[in-house]
């Protein structure tokens, strides 16, 4: 299977999306244990809830799961958040700190699998914001994720339904930030919460240069706000989708829509 699949348009928004694949190949699989095997810490079903709803966006899919190597990490293996609880390059443990492997990967085969999945994937990804800055003079990456709404390991309390991610600020012009809170912020039923627990992973700032003509905002939605429940068989929830979608879908036709009036210096 490819690393990665890509779906161009002609739209400044690019959709990562680092953390839907499912695939691991069978010699990783085996080495995996049973809570391994659960893949519980996959973005669920999040290229189903984007797809369609802006019109001539351009995606980059990972294929594959995050076990195997995670494409929104540090490919030296520098945490993004020190000092809290995360999971690295390649997790050890799931999401609730429980070992998920028989035979843990060795530094060899983490570097192996840096080169087969996660060099592809941000090859491809940057390869699609260079052509989209060439076309519109500057590109914005929305990078798509989702989580459990509960996760002690990794956060106290209930998350809220929109964590947007800029580390700070730093990755994308003001514009942009300010359009997606308002929108979040206004969207009645849901909760929101900027650079808080989430402050943007390593795609997003790696990619988020304002001054250079690209963008990069994160989206870390509660999985509650669109799956039947957080626990297997993880199911898509048609109507909670549909209630999310008309939001998202307003924040990525209004980033379309401020994308012309951005200079590459990220401002007005």
């Amino acid at each position: 299977m490819t690393p990665f699949e890509v779906t161009r348009g002609d739209s400044p928004i690019v959709l990562g999306l680092p953390h839907t694949g499912t695939y691991v190949p069978e010699d990783i699989m085996a080495r995996l244990n049973p809570r391994g095997r659960g893949l519980d810490d996959t973005d669920w079903h999040i290229h189903t809830l984007y797809d369609g709803l802006l019109p001539g966006a351009t995606t980059v899919r990972a294929t594959h799961h995050r076990y195997v190597i995670d494409a929104n990490r540090d490919p030296d293996g520098a945490s993004l958040y020190p000092g809290q609880n995360t999971t690295g390059l390649v997790p050890l443990t799931d999401f609730d700190g429980h070992d998920i492997w028989d035979t843990p990967p060795t530094e060899a085969e983490i570097e192996a699998r840096r080169i087969a999945y996660h060099a592809p994937y941000h090859a491809a990804l940057m390869a699609e914001m260079e052509r989209v800055r060439a076309l519109h003079g500057m590109a914005i990456l929305y990078d798509c994720h989702s989580i459990r709404s509960h996760i002690p390991f990794l956060f106290d309390g209930t998350l809220p339904d929109f964590n947007i991610g800029t580390n700070i600020g730093t990755t994308c012009a003001p514009e942009i930030e300010h359009a997606v809170q308002e929108i979040c912020d206004r969207a009645n039923g849901y909760s929101t919460v900027n650079n808080a627990r989430f402050k943007g992973g390593w795609t997003t700032r790696y990619y988020g240069h304002p001054e250079e003509g690209f963008h990069a905002i994160q989206m870390e939605l509660s999985q509650s706000t669109y799956l039947s429940n957080e626990a297997a068989p993880w199911a898509y929830d048609a109507d909670k989708s549909a209630r999310l979608r008309a939001h998202l879908t307003e924040i990525l036709t209004t980033l379309a829509a401020l994308a012309p009036k951005l200079t590459l210096k990220g401002t007005t």
